[in-house]
């Protein structure tokens, strides 16, 4: 007989609850602040490309450093490299308060502001190669074992809430009190999860290779990865998917010139996505995606696609919301299956180095691919650009299904069932 799930099970954990209000309170900033920086680099350039930059520039250091950021996270204590993380966040924060100020307007041209901020975003590149690979191992050392899938969804479905409100929040107050004062919420929602950490108490450090040589220890990472099939065929398939969708990487240009509903318009739109991957996320944990998680990985990224050629040549705005909303149900899908995955089939000691190889296949091909958007925008037009993103998304998941037979038969219901 088969024990009742509790879809609450992680959150009978008082440092988990905490920890979630961290990361609510963070990504809520982070999520403001890049929607800001879009709207204020297309509004100074109005060129779709500029856009694609953002990402370009912000993926470099991520990808550069990402091992070695794993690396790092598996050998140190988590709870004190989240503050030093949080801590280089806000300096680039403050960095961006100033350079958004009326006194850098009215003294410096658009191109060396323009200058400033792609800076910016590159520093911000490296301090999100150890955020991530952090954030995966404090959780693990947060929660037991037998609970992890339930954590990874209470954790993602915390990161889509404020995804969800930070654009839309971020939407407004560009349209009320303009950028800068914008940037400052953003300043205060930082300085409060730095304060809030204090409540998390150290956590031990359960890498048995303490001291371990960098290469050595990049090396048995990445072939652990490799040995590791359904981590590695879950992690190429949503690799690919996202980067051809990076259709969100053009909003700036649907709201303000193909729908043309300005700033407010345009956060409902970033929003949209968000909204439907947290109800997603809120129905997983009462009914678990685990058993056949690979032909269910499979549908909700094939469904992603079709979701992108549907926004891409709407021209209604409430249509275009909704094609976003299903794009963040289906979404929602793929990332608790991917995170579900990584969870229950990676060791202790190896957490740090498999969530940095997690965000060079994935987290970084959002910005490459908003990189490949901007591009496709300039030299095909932004809606043929984001057609061809849902089509390639497509012909992603009919690949995968022919070529990895295996995949399709993946169920997670053992692994689970071995943590109880």
């Amino acid at each position: 007989m088969t024990e009742k799930l509790d879809p609450y099970a992680a959150l009978r954990f008082k440092e988990f609850n905490i920890f979630l209000v961290i990361r609510f309170i963070l990504v809520f900033g982070w999520s403001m602040q890049f929607i800001i920086v879009e709207w204020e680099v297309y509004s100074l350039t109005k060129d779709p490309l500029s856009l694609g930059l953002i990402g370009l520039v912000e993926v470099i250091p991520a990808i550069s450093t990402a091992l070695f950021a794993g690396h790092i996270v598996d050998q140190r204590e988590k709870r004190q490299l989240f503050i030093y993380c949080i801590i280089a966040f806000l300096l680039v924060a403050i960095g961006y308060y100033f350079i958004t100020s009326p006194y850098i307007y009215e003294t410096y041209e658009s191109s060396k502001i323009l200058i400033g901020i792609y800076i910016l975003v590159f520093c911000g590149g490296f301090i999100r190669a150890f955020i991530g690979p952090t954030i995966f191992s404090l959780v693990a050392l947060i929660v037991p074992k037998k609970v992890y899938p339930n954590a990874a969804t209470w954790s993602s479905s915390t990161w889509q809430l404020a995804v969800v409100l930070g654009p839309a929040f971020a939407g407004f107050c560009i349209a009320w009190i303009g950028v800068h004062k914008s940037m400052g919420i953003v300043l205060a929602t930082i300085v409060l999860g730095l304060l809030l950490i204090g409540f998390i108490k150290k956590k031990p450090i359960l890498n048995p290779k303490i001291g371990e040589p960098v290469l050595q220890s990049l090396k048995a990472g990445l072939n652990f990865v490799y040995k590791t099939k359904s981590i590695l065929v879950a992690l190429t398939l949503d690799m690919v998917a996202v980067l051809f969708g990076g259709a969100i990487a053009l909003l700036p240009i649907y709201a303000q010139d193909i729908l043309d509903v300005g700033s407010e318009g345009f956060g409902i739109l970033r929003a949209a996505p968000a909204v439907g991957s947290v109800l997603m996320m809120i129905a997983a944990a009462h009914i678990p995606l685990t058993k056949s998680a690979g032909k269910k990985l499979l549908f909700a990224i094939f469904c992603f696609g079709i979701s992108i050629i549907m926004f891409g040549v709407s021209d209604i705005f409430w249509l275009s919301v909704f094609a976003l909303f299903l794009y963040g149900i289906t979404d929602g899908v793929s990332m608790i299956i991917r995170q579900t995955i990584l969870q229950l089939k990676t060791p202790d000691e190896f957490r740090g180095r498999v969530a940095s190889v997690n965000s060079i296949f994935v987290g970084s091909s959002n910005e490459l691919g908003a990189f490949e958007s901007g591009v496709a925008a300039k030299l095909m037009g932004t809606v043929p650009a984001v057609v061809f993103g849902g089509v390639m998304t497509i012909l992603t998941v009919g690949f995968t299904a022919i070529k990895f037979p295996n995949f399709r038969k993946l169920d997670l219901t053992k692994d689970m069932n071995e943590n109880e």
